[in-house]
């Protein structure tokens, strides 16, 4: 078998309407929400770049000018930066705009997951890629991704990102009915989407990251739309897997995500805690609040 091509392009979905965090998102990206002082979609630029992708399509909607503006040049504000004497400052803006090529692109219509994706088809043409969604990125420290690239260069085929859950979780996700391969690596054989517990074919929940061959596209243009109009990413998924292998990385931790207000507020509390710079005050002030409320 020829050697596959490496991973150069990523996409990431960002067109969802963000309505558990209304009114917040009524006239601002979701995505473009804080998570300590970055934007939640800038920490998965950086997942990506850190892997080695320099190609990254965003797909964005209406209300999701913010975006493009935070990933842009503004001479303005670099020339403010620049007569203040705020060197370190201007060097991380300008930064931010040379981290990839990035470019964008409107779904037009909110008509699921599958759809978003699909638009990506004429950018990405006859290369793998990746997809990371837009409400979930990994810690730093995570290899993910690169294990994730690593997999297909091995194999050639569409790889997913698995985390085991408890059993009661399992019917907020994809499960993958999985064949093990080695410690962190299986086939999958099938997916159910959101099953109950009894019926789950395993504990492995489909997280946000995938790795797909091209041949998706063409699998999309088949799924037929369900409710709403929608089409659904798993259903193309299910019919690549009729045609050709699909390997799921199994992995632990390092995951924040920022798709519900509680969670969102855990992956803050938790970078912020992180940091060399804000966890003595930040968490003093936690410890009292504990403490106060008496919630240990």
């Amino acid at each position: 078998m020829s050697t596959p091509p490496i991973v150069r392009k990523a996409v990431i979905p960002a067109a969802g309407l963000g309505t558990r965090f209304l009114p917040a998102t009524k006239a601002q990206a979701k995505e473009m929400l804080p998570v300590v002082d970055k934007p939640a979609i800038q920490y998965i630029v950086e997942e990506a770049v850190a892997a080695g992708i320099d190609d990254i399509l965003i797909i964005t909607g209406r209300s999701k000018r913010s975006i493009e503006d935070h990933f842009d040049r503004q001479f303005e504000l670099e020339y403010h930066l620049d007569a203040a004497g705020k060197q370190s400052e201007l060097t991380e803006v300008v930064a931010l705009t040379e981290l990839a090529d990035i470019h964008f692109v409107r779904q037009g219509s909110p008509l699921g997951l599958g759809h978003a994706v699909s638009v990506a088809r004429k950018h990405v043409g006859d290369n793998p890629f990746a997809v990371l969604l837009g409400d979930e990125f990994m810690a730093t420290s995570s290899t993910l991704l690169p294990d994730m690239i690593q997999t297909y260069a091995q194999y050639g085929r569409s790889v997913m990102a698995l985390q085991e859950v408890e059993p009661e979780e399992i019917r907020r996700y994809g499960c993958a009915k999985p064949e093990r391969i080695s410690d962190h690596l299986v086939q999958i054989l099938d997916l159910v989407e959101k099953p109950e517990p009894a019926e789950a074919p395993s504990n492995l929940a489909v997280m946000g990251r995938y790795i797909f061959t091209p041949e998706l596209f063409e699998k999309l243009e088949q799924v037929q739309p369900g409710v709403g109009g929608e089409i659904q990413l798993t259903d193309a998924i299910a019919m690549l897997l009729a045609d050709q292998a699909v390997y799921g990385v199994t992995f632990e931790g390092g995951r924040y995500d920022t798709g519900t207000v509680p969670a969102y507020l855990q992956a803050i509390v938790e970078l912020a805690l992180e940091r060399a710079d804000l966890r003595p005050e930040f968490g003093a002030f936690l410890a009292d609040v504990v403490q106060r409320e008496g919630l240990v």
